[in-house]
């Protein structure tokens, strides 16, 4: 991987605020990170950026970091992560992972199929494209943009793995590599197709709830039972009420009672 040239100024404006000032004056906030050396806020030109983005082929690149004002001249670096706008696509972030030249690292490939598998062209097969990206490890400059199949001796059945990938020397393909990478499957049949359509047809459906509120001051529905009881609760407590005013009275009355017994007294 051909490494490009990139300018970057230390960037003094932190926080969400400072982020939106910096893309109002059409540059975007970075950080770059690495074993030996601290992170370090950046910012780089939003035009230049965007432009070695639509030259490359993926968004792996390996740049030639110019720092102004940095006491070293050159520092390289891998694109490591760029977070775009979801309804515009600006950029709105880079992660840059500074490298060492002669120091390994691994990165995810994008696969790219060249040809037309056999399958396909003689016998209606399908081809599956089952893995879109691959790790790879490799020094910076041995790191490979594209890794390029040539599917056009897959049969039906067929698949290459990740174990079947030849590269250059230098690059090594990580992960099982018994995992498919590309495969050519069999042509569905218009039975099955129709099989596969009554079974979805057939299958039961999700009920969805639906509660309907009660209105206020509606009573909760009851049984039989409990409907007899209501006015039998309501006989209970009218016949609890005249009871209470009576010992309510018999309260009042007591006072006076106990008036006149202390005047008998005295009489005597």
């Amino acid at each position: 991987m051909k490494a490009v040239a990139l300018s970057a100024f230390p960037r003094s404006l932190g926080r969400r605020a400072g982020a939106k000032r910096l893309r109002a004056q059409g540059r975007v906030p970075a950080v770059i990170y690495g074993r030996q050396a601290k992170p370090q806020n950046l910012e780089v030109d939003r035009k230049d950026l965007e432009n070695l983005i639509h030259h490359s082929i993926t968004e792996n690149l390996l740049v030639d970091l110019v720092v102004d004002k940095d006491p070293r001249p050159k520092r390289l670096a891998l694109v490591q992560e760029v977070q775009h706008h979801a309804l515009s696509g600006e950029v709105l972030h880079v992660d840059l992972h500074e490298v060492h030249e002669n120091e390994k690292v691994t990165v995810m490939v994008p696969v790219e199929t060249v040809g037309e598998a056999a399958g396909v062209k003689n016998s209606g097969g399908v081809l599956e494209h089952v893995l879109f990206k691959i790790k790879v490890r490799a020094l910076p400059k041995d790191l490979p943009e594209v890794i390029h199949l040539d599917v056009s001796h897959l049969e039906i059945g067929q698949s290459i793995h990740i174990g079947d990938i030849k590269t250059e020397a230098g690059i090594e393909v990580l992960g099982d590599k018994n995992i498919s990478v590309i495969s050519v499957a069999a042509p569905i049949s218009e039975a099955q197709e129709a099989a596969d359509a009554a079974a979805a047809a057939a299958a039961p459906t999700e009920v969805e709830m639906i509660k309907e509120k009660k209105e206020e001051g509606a009573a909760p529905a009851a049984g039989a039972k409990g409907a007899a009881a209501a006015p039998a609760a309501k006989g209970a407590a009218a016949e609890k009420a005249p009871e209470k005013g009576a010992e309510k009275a018999a309260e009042k009355a007591a006072p006076a009672d106990k008036g006149a017994e202390k005047k008998a007294d005295k009489k005597k």
